[in-house]
């Protein structure tokens, strides 16, 4: 794993994350973006296994929804391509890829 990668991953899934555990996951899954997916779906089935919200009246009340769904939005935005990692496939045009062209008007005559 490279730097580069090491640093994406822990921009993804935070400056705490165990960085043996994700090199470990990247030699087992082969890229970044399945390593932050798989942590990420961890993260998920670790909250639904606790209660979603604890209210002592008067006292406390923690509602763990919103960081459920705010993993379901990161791991929709993972799984459709964005962020870029850095060891994402290079768009390929002869394989029938998207690249962007930007277009530059010519002065007229």
């Amino acid at each position: 794993m490279t730097e580069a990668i090491r640093a994406w991953l822990l921009a993804q899934l935070g400056a705490t994350t165990d960085l043996i555990d994700l090199e470990q996951r990247y030699a087992r899954l082969g890229t970044a973006r399945t390593v932050a997916i798989e942590v990420l779906y961890e993260r998920i089935a670790k909250l639904r296994a606790q209660p979603a919200s604890v209210n002592l009246s008067s006292v406390v009340s923690v509602s763990y929804s919103e960081n459920i769904k705010a993993y379901e939005r990161q791991i929709a935005a993972l799984e459709a391509g964005q962020p870029p990692a850095p060891d994402d496939p290079a768009a390929d045009p002869a394989a029938g890829d998207i690249g962007v062209i930007r277009l530059i008007e010519r002065p007229r005559r």
